[in-house]
């Protein structure tokens, strides 16, 4: 097609000069990550083993010392019911626990279940992610394996204790969130690296020998290194089912924000369960810094710590 001469140098000009421009243009900004280390986790309570995990990390700790250190703040808090040996027993009146952890880095995870008389269950899974080439133990095999390791244990009988937790037992089923605390912790170390923990003592007053979600990777906790992390509280049976800390992961994989990724999955849940009594909570974390949580009680806070801040941080809703 031809061109006249005034027409093709006006066309070179504006050329040249949008070259320029774009050249000369400052670059836009990429997304802003998030301050690390960070650590996210359930509850009130979780802030106290934020703290504590925190100040490993700070002071050249592992990633996977935090979340065991940090965790044994909550496991050996007397006045939490649903974590450790504290925790409300099961219907025989023995105190049954249940905990996971999990190391980004090739998906490696250890696990107990059911597990009587050890101080720390945290530790014991610990001990069965680094000593054993299994993933989970559970019952009398678990806390066999816990002592072998050098683990402290301490009686387990809580009969006293269950006889008073009865008393009230139509009260603690009318508040669920009150019976069925849990701590699931998320750290993002500065290396980018991602970890997680989960501890519970369980249902208060379950059957022998029930597990919940807590100690089942990609339920209660689910860790991929190169997206992130969910974990959560709550009714055990509502989240397993579903898979859900994985469906978060897996949602965030896909580009949603750790906020929209639970309320993704919850929602997911509602549309096959109904709202009434569902008890589902999470927090999650992502590989650039982001953190977020939604739950269905309405009483569900969580922490957030990183070197510059430490809070509780209320339930965003579903």
């Amino acid at each position: 097609m031809n061109m006249s001469r005034r027409k093709f140098v006006r066309n070179t000009t504006l050329g040249l000069a949008a070259g320029a421009a774009a050249s000369t243009a400052p670059a836009q900004p990429s997304p802003e990550k998030g301050e690390t280390p960070l650590i996210v986790s359930t509850w009130p309570f979780g802030k106290a083993s934020n703290d504590a995990a925190l100040k490993i990390m700070l002071n050249g700790g592992t990633i996977l010392d935090a979340i065991e250190q940090g965790i044994w703040v909550t496991e050996s808090d007397a006045t939490n019911k649903s974590v450790g040996l504290s925790g409300t027993p099961n219907a025989a009146g023995f105190t049954q626990l249940d905990s996971c952890i999990m190391y980004g880095p090739g998906h490696k995870a250890g696990s107990v279940a059911a597990l009587e008389g050890i101080k720390h269950p945290i530790s014991a899974a610990r001990r069965v992610m680094e000593k054993t080439t299994h993933v989970m133990l559970v019952g009398e095999g678990a806390r066999i394996f816990a002592l072998e390791q050098g683990l402290e244990s301490v009686p387990g009988d809580n009969r006293e204790l269950y006889e008073k937790w009865r008393q009230h037992e139509d009260e603690h089923k009318h508040k669920p969130a009150l019976n069925h605390d849990t701590i699931a912790l998320l750290a993002l170390g500065s290396d980018g690296t991602i970890a997680g923990g989960c501890s519970t003592s369980g249902l208060g007053g379950k059957l022998p020998g029930r597990v919940g979600d807590s100690p089942i990777l990609g339920s209660g906790l689910y860790v991929d290194n190169e997206v992130g992390a969910a974990g959560a509280t709550g009714v055990g049976e509502n989240v397993m089912r579903y898979c859900a800390s994985f469906m978060i992961v897996e949602f965030m994989r896909q580009g949603l924000a750790p906020h929209e990724a639970i309320v993704k999955t919850i929602n997911r849940i509602i549309e096959s369960e109904g709202r009434n009594n569902l008890s589902i909570n999470f927090v999650a974390l992502d590989k650039h810094g982001r953190y977020g949580a939604a739950g269905t009680d309405a009483g569900f806070k969580y922490s957030v710590t990183t070197p510059g801040q430490s809070r509780v941080l209320d339930n965003p809703g579903v």
